[in-house]
């Protein structure tokens, strides 16, 4: 995995570093929070790992931004704060583990490992994002193989989008596979993806302005 690490505490972090990288995983790491956001807008990550209290942007405030540009990525705090409400915090901004310091770095791969496992998504599913998912077969989307409730036209929408992954699927397409050849215009079309965008938690649907949309292999 591809893991961003931040903690201001100069040797835990070299010690993190160096046994994640010893146990096969890549490793970049920074000290504090504006060179977090720094390295989060110029490359993608499989795994956050961030202390809370560190300079500039606190660790919480980071994940909070990542969300609000709905870029999920699955992400373990480590912190010595032990106040219930800070951990809350945590986790209904979306962290999926907690490890309180001190802490046995081979439980840190523990975690790791068990994140990994709830990721893997059955063979039968199209990878749309870092976290969605489709069932083709059952028409069917997946949040972290979490099904996901969605009106038909909005499934019928991703299925499209899915079937055709790497490729442009034109207004032609989508009126005639999801409005079943019905006269309507484009800036219909546009309002519809639109909604199945907003709802989604990561906007992996791209606009080819003038043509339609597409989603892209993840890599």
């Amino acid at each position: 995995m591809k893991i961003l690490l931040l903690e201001d505490d100069i040797m835990l972090n070299r010690a993190i570093k160096h046994y994640l990288e010893s146990t096969g995983h890549m490793v970049i790491s920074t000290i504090d929070g504006n060179g977090c956001l720094e390295t989060l807008s110029k490359e993608k990550f499989d795994l956050l790992v961030f202390d809370i209290n560190v300079p500039d942007v606190d660790g919480l405030s980071i994940l909070e931004k990542l969300h609000e540009q709905k870029k999920m990525v699955p992400t373990i705090f480590i912190s010595a704060l032990i106040d219930i409400e800070d951990i809350t915090r945590a986790f209904d901004i979306g962290c999926h583990d907690y490890l309180k310091k001190p802490f046995h770095l081979k439980e840190l791969t523990l975690r790791i490992n068990k994140i990994l496992k709830t990721r893997q998504v059955p063979q039968v599913h199209k990878r749309l994002s870092a976290s969605y998912s489709y069932d083709s077969e059952n028409m069917v989307l997946y949040f972290d193989n979490e099904p996901q409730i969605l009106p038909k036209k909005h499934i019928q929408i991703i299925d499209l989008l899915s079937a055709n992954r790497s490729l442009i699927c034109h207004y032609d397409m989508f009126r005639d596979y999801v409005w079943n050849d019905d006269e309507i215009d484009n800036a219909t079309i546009r309002a519809e993806v639109n909604r199945v965008k907003k709802a989604l938690k990561e906007d992996f649907i791209i606009n080819i302005r003038g043509i339609g949309y597409m989603v892209k292999r993840p890599n």
